[in-house]
């Protein structure tokens, strides 16, 4: 065994000379794993509540997107498009016009999103399992629907039961308003036939849907699409296809996959986690002084020690060895200790759901999920703390004292 580290870990486990000594190392070890059990269970609640949220975009939003780089709107029978339909890997295709519109029903008005969808919308999103009220049908032969989000329904006052109409209002293409001109805008009307939730309220709050003709039709276009909505085969690699279509369509149209149609809300969460880690960290160094101190007294107490190891032709070399390796063990054994509790605390979490949320949240319990490479982060941040904690003071206590020359 390495001289260094059998000397080193004598003098961590055995009693010292003064209990003050074994009282401060005991605390060094305490504090270090105090920090890491933190340091995981948080990263596991932010990776908890990331999973959550993604699963609520993965109801309602496609696998990919494809819009236009530059524009609005382009030909649904572009000859590419026509080409990426007959991909190998593509479960569902839908076709999607959006645009503002202005909603009228019952003497109240409010602003939404127009969503007009082809007719297999519902393959590539699974929006009928989200209908609250009613049902989700855009198109029979009686006539065609229209289904909200429940929030937007809500704030009209909404009834299914009462054979109302929707009355939907939009500009009309390249109209110019002016005092002569006051025929600027189209309306057509629509029957509502359901009311839908899906855990985003963007969605809930100004969406509904429509079936693209009706919205091709007011709003004046022939075959135009805004975006083609793409559900993938299970087992096809989401990032990988992404790419095969984008070396296909150039820079002449953008993809983006879940995340990217979401953009700024994962860079907010991811830099949350890692600032929360930073500052963690941050207090992880300021606890580790007391590592600093016990290695300071362990020095000045193992004096006697120190000069007898130079006698027996100890180097300078493997004594500041010794102290530091009893740095890195401290630092390791609390490093493991906290991974150990950190897991615990966060599987309890998961099985039983100890701590919850108020019964009006979307779910019951804190959310957690323990990823790998957090815990390598961890414990590789903790190692080096501790290494950076114990080598300055090492080298610097030995030669202030006169222990080394």
């Amino acid at each position: 065994m390495n001289l260094s580290l059998f000397i080193s870990k004598r003098y961590l486990f055995a009693k010292k000379s003064t209990n003050l000594i074994n009282i401060i190392s005991a605390l060094s070890v305490l504090g270090v794993t105090v920090m890491t059990m933190a340091l995981i269970v948080i990263l596991s609640v932010f990776n908890g509540f990331d999973s959550l949220i993604k699963s609520f975009f993965n109801a309602f939003d496609p696998d990919l997107k494809i819009t236009l780089a530059e524009g609005k709107v382009f030909p649904s029978n572009d000859s590419i498009i026509k080409q990426i339909k007959t991909f190998d890997g593509i479960f569902s295709f839908t076709e999607v016009l959006e645009e503002n519109a202005m909603l009228e029903y019952d003497n109240k008005q409010d602003i939404a999103r127009l969503k007009g969808v082809s007719d297999n919308y519902t393959e590539t999103s699974g929006i009928d399992s989200m209908i609250i009220n009613g049902v989700f049908t855009l198109k029979d032969e009686h006539g065609e629907y229209a289904v909200l989000g429940h929030l937007l329904a809500n704030r009209l006052s909404l009834n299914l039961n009462l054979i109302k109409p929707i009355k939907i209002v939009a500009p009309k293409r390249n109209s110019q308003p002016s005092l002569t001109n006051l025929d600027v805008f189209n309306t057509k009307s629509i029957f509502p036939i359901g009311i839908f939730s899906v855990l985003q309220d963007d969605y809930n709050t100004e969406t509904i849907i429509v079936p693209i003709d009706f919205a091709r039709n007011l709003l004046e276009y022939t075959d135009e699409v805004s975006s083609i909505e793409i559900k993938l085969k299970t087992g096809v690699d989401a990032l990988m296809f992404q790419k095969k279509l984008e070396d296909k369509l150039k820079k002449t149209f953008v993809v983006k996959n879940r995340f990217q149609q979401h953009e700024f809300l994962y860079k907010v969460m991811q830099t949350e986690k890692w600032a929360i880690f930073l500052i963690l960290s941050f207090i992880l160094i300021i606890a580790s002084f007391n590592l600093t101190g016990s290695l300071t007294m362990l020095i000045i107490d193992k004096k006697k020690d120190i000069i007898t190891l130079q006698n027996m032709g100890a180097t300078n070399k493997l004594i500041r060895n010794i102290f530091l390796i009893e740095g890195w063990l401290i630092s390791i054994i609390g490093a493991f200790a906290g991974l150990i509790l950190g897991a615990i605390i966060a599987m309890i979490q998961l099985k039983f759901g100890i701590i919850r949320f108020p019964e009006s949240f979307i779910v019951t319990n804190y959310p957690v999920e323990m990823q790998i490479m957090d815990f390598i982060y961890v414990f590789s941040t903790v190692v080096m703390i501790g290494f950076i904690a114990s080598w300055y003071p090492v080298r610097y206590i030995t030669r202030k004292h006169s222990l080394l020359t």
